[in-house]
């Protein structure tokens, strides 16, 4: 700017000269220079010590002031120009903006490394790779553990609904696009492994129709337990394969299975279904599938996921049994029953009664939990549906394995079996509780909880051979057998005609934890330490403090 001009009367003047740039620096140094003049004149006028130190700390003040204004002005246009990079990982609106189309690597196997190398190599081919290396890195690892961490069981419940959790509420965002198709694999639940435990209980119905003493009188083929035990053994190896792939290239999605309190309980249904497989099998394959080792490897999957859930339980955690527990939770318990119909099956009627024992004392405490609903316990999902069912499955079971254990259906089999009588015609009478929903693979695994009482039923036929008791199990078998037939028709309709069975499994990709304003706790603080890291290294704040410190410098000379 032009010198400022000298009259007469103020004989000392001061000529201000500062660099010319931006149009902030000129602000700054026109500031500056009415600064020093004011000073000057008022020194040449002799307000006296005083006066002019009052002066001086209120032009301080405004000139501090005036620094602040420019330096939040600066951070908010130089964090809307901060560059991106395309590879957050919100999607929507989340707060690290929108994910590139087909990027899914951060539920891959071991993909946290990944993001930290390409990190790392944008940050060297970028032009100021020295300011944000730490900042991206420290982002980078931050994204990493919004995936890999483990999520806790109330997020589920605070961002999913509906019968199974699979339904994402609006408010919520994901970490993967909702625009696209997902990978097949990441679209796979472990729910999928129902169809086995449907169709397997559908083998052992036929095989004890056709063999059963009460049930003489239809004169069912074993062709047809046969034909139902392949179908169920080929739909078994193929759910199995196809998890395999799933686990070796999108083990992070396996993780968040896990953690989500309504899927982990499907991780006893591959062992379930393999028991269900053995148990009825044909006539000619049972001394291979009976054998006391198929019974070790079949029932150890089943003891080590019951110490860890079981442990959970018992030691009142976070995912403790009054905050996690939902229908689906009687799978755990069942497989200690299907278990013991084994062990009785290969002649280790003790390990039967062990397993019998453990799952009693378990279904105790879930039948309780889910009858009370606690007001402290987590909100379960209002919808009823067939998930439901699982009501029936664990007292049938159970009045099936006493039998097997001790070789008649006594007044401890015939209890347990009322129980799930009384259960089954409660859920039924409520038809309209099941209406209205739509079809999910999810469905199949409520299937084999009426096919179990059915079992029971032929059980009990057997042992009170009464016109009543033989109506019942026909009526009930016929139901199960139908239902199951029903779910098979519109699984491969949706699959291969309408190409609807596996639409985008979103309940894999929430966030891990969300603030009151919707914004992830962690992403924030980490975004905020990039940011801060990439606003001190801008070219006008350090301008600015460079100002601040000459402008102080100078004071003190003149003052001396």
């Amino acid at each position: 700017m032009p010198s400022t001009p000298c009259s007469p009367a103020n004989h000392r003047c001061v000529d201000i000269h500062p660099a010319r740039g931006s149009e902030d620096n000129d602000d700054l140094g026109s500031l500056r220079g009415w600064q020093s003049t004011d000073r000057a004149t008022m020194l040449q006028q002799g307000g006296g010590v005083q006066a002019t130190e009052r002066r001086q700390k209120h032009h301080s003040r405004s000139f501090s002031r005036q620094i602040s204004l420019e330096s939040a002005r600066m951070s908010r246009e130089g964090r809307r120009s901060l560059p991106r990079s395309g590879k957050s990982l919100g999607g929507g609106a989340g707060v690290d903006g929108g994910l590139r189309k087909g990027d899914f690597s951060m539920f891959r196997t071991k993909s946290g490394l990944g993001v930290v190398a390409t990190a790392r190599k944008e940050n060297e081919s970028g032009p100021n790779n020295h300011a944000g290396e730490g900042g991206a890195l420290h982002g980078a690892r931050a994204e990493e553990s919004r995936v890999s961490d483990s999520v806790p069981a109330g997020r589920y419940f605070a961002a999913l609904r509906g019968p199974e959790l699979d339904q994402v509420r609006d408010s919520e965002d994901i970490l993967l696009p909702k625009d696209e198709v997902w990978p097949f694999l990441l679209r796979f639940p472990i729910g999928c492994f129902g169809i086995c435990l449907g169709l397997g209980t559908q083998a052992i119905l036929w095989g004890a129709l056709a063999s059963s003493s009460a049930m003489a009188f239809l004169h069912v083929s074993p062709a047809i337990n046969l034909a139902i035990w392949l179908l169920a053994l080929a739909a078994f190896v193929s759910v199995s394969v196809t998890y395999a792939f799933k686990c070796v290239f999108y083990f992070e999605a396996i993780r968040r299975e896990y953690f989500h309190p309504v899927r982990v309980n499907f991780f006893f249904a591959p062992s379930i279904a393999c028991m269900f497989l053995a148990i009825g099998a044909p006539p000619r394959m049972r001394p291979f599938f009976l054998h006391p080792a198929m019974w070790c490897v079949l029932i150890a999957p089943v003891i080590l996921l019951e110490l860890k859930i079981y442990g959970q339980w018992l030691s009142g955690g976070k995912r403790r049994l009054c905050k996690v527990a939902n229908p689906s939770s009687h799978l755990s318990v069942v497989g200690n029953f299907v278990g013991a119909i084994l062990a009785a099956r290969v002649g280790w009627q003790e390990a039967g009664k062990f397993l019998w024992a453990v799952g009693l004392a378990h279904y105790l405490c879930v039948f309780v939990t889910l009858y009370q609903r606690l007001t402290t316990s987590e909100a379960l999902p209002k919808e009823l549906h067939p998930v439901y069912s699982m009501f029936i499955a664990t007292p049938s079971a159970a009045s099936i394995a006493w039998a097997a254990i001790y070789g008649e259906f006594d007044a401890v089999s015939r209890t347990f079996y009322f129980i799930a009588l009384f259960l089954y015609c409660s859920l039924f009478v409520r038809i309209n509780f099941f209406r209205g929903f739509k079809f999910s693979v999810a469905w199949w695994s409520y299937t084999f909880p009426m096919t179990t009482a059915s079992l029971a039923t032929i059980k009990y036929a057997e042992a009170v051979p009464t016109f009543f008791s033989k109506a019942l199990a026909l009526s009930l078998s016929l139901m199960s057998s139908t239902i199951v037939s029903l779910l098979l028709v519109s699984t491969l309709l949706h699959a291969f005609v309408w190409k609807s069975l596996f639409p985008n499994d979103l309940a894999i990709a929430i966030t891990i934890t969300k603030d009151r304003n919707g914004a992830t706790k962690r992403s924030k603080a980490a975004k905020k330490s990039y940011d801060i890291k990439r606003w001190a290294m801008q070219s006008p704040l350090a301008l600015v403090s460079s100002i601040r410190r000459g402008g102080s410098e100078q004071e003190e000379l003149e003052t001396n």
